[in-house]
């Protein structure tokens, strides 16, 4: 069968890399798969033109309903999507859009859910037939460089390495971009860097959104306990998460993060803002820590946890919380 693959797919998003992981199993059942990136088309006119040319397409596949869902709405062949995460959590509550979402998921021949929750949005905003709806939590993958240097990170990204292997190193995992919310805990992490100048957050991502990038850049510039990273490889980054103290997540939305996956696989702690998409994934005090807000004493939380850590495993880098 000969597949069309609608993504967002800009370079070293989650969503790249799901997309990617998806098109390699369809492609390893034995079927053609053509991902193609969402922002090459302006219109459902200009796919449908393309699932019609020889030879044709016979199915197509979409992952976010609104960005690369409403692309699907004029081609002839079956379809289905994937929800993305914003389309569910954000998007929905702009009228124009949640009409086309309804109208893409009403033409779908199935739709996949990442979470029960979001299972359970959709199913609430849209209307929709539950029957098309499938849960299927989303598979990852961790690959760590060998050859990388722990120090040498740290000291690329400005972090001082005079006691690495006594630094707290808190991972802040995203792409640069306003759903990320990447600078929603640096006062906190600051103020916490003043008490105790081991503990530090690290920001890594992709530079996607240009306006916030250099937001970033000048917060952190001027924040002390707070840096921001060159962008490495995906092994690279594996290696940089196996070796932090804990994975952060501050999303204001999330589908199911890739991070947070990739942080529990390779046994590293996780701190991550109470949203329906990060719940689904993080039992709080089991598998890792929910916050719900800077002002709500995170940095006590962080502190009175990183010290159980410690006690419980006697190391400064690694914790199982119990």
């Amino acid at each position: 069968m000969k597949l069309l693959f609608l993504a967002c797919l800009s370079p070293k998003t989650g969503n790249h890399t799901t997309a990617e992981r998806i098109r390699s199993h369809i492609e390893s059942a034995g079927h053609t798969c053509d991902l193609r990136d969402a922002a090459e088309f302006q219109s459902p006119a200009e796919v449908a033109n393309l699932v019609s040319q020889s030879p044709p397409f016979e199915g197509a596949l979409a992952i976010h309903l609104y960005r690369a869902g409403r692309l699907l709405l004029d081609i002839q062949v079956p379809f289905g999507v994937i929800f993305g995460g914003t389309d569910i959590n954000e998007d929905v509550k702009v009228e124009q859009k949640r009409v086309v979402m309804e109208q893409v998921l009403l033409k779908a021949r199935f739709a996949v859910a990442f979470t029960s929750k979001m299972k359970e949005e959709a199913e609430f905003f849209l209307l929709s037939q539950s029957s098309k709806i499938y849960v299927q939590p989303q598979g990852i993958q961790t690959e760590v460089e060998e050859k990388f240097c722990w120090a040498e990170f740290l000291r690329s990204s400005g972090v001082s390495t005079e006691h690495v292997d006594e630094l707290r190193v808190f991972l802040l995992v995203c792409g640069l971009r306003r759903v990320k919310d990447p600078l929603y805990l640096v006062e906190v992490f600051s103020e916490w860097h003043c008490e105790n100048p081991l503990n530090v957050l690290v920001i890594i991502g992709p530079k996607i959104d240009p306006a916030l990038t250099v937001e970033v850049g000048a917060v952190v510039q001027r924040t002390a306990g707070v840096f921001l990273a060159q962008e490495r490889s995906q092994q690279e980054l594996h290696a940089a998460v196996k070796r932090c103290f804990a994975v952060v997540n501050s999303s204001v939305s999330e589908g199911m993060s890739a991070a947070i996956l990739e942080a529990m696989d390779l046994g590293v702690p996780v701190l991550a803002r109470d949203i329906p998409g990060n719940a689904a994934v993080v039992q709080h005090e089991f598998t890792g820590l929910l916050y719900s807000s800077p002002q709500r004493g995170v940095s006590v939380m962080f502190t009175e946890w990183a010290t159980h850590c410690t006690e419980e495993t006697g190391a400064g880098n690694r914790a199982v919380l119990a």
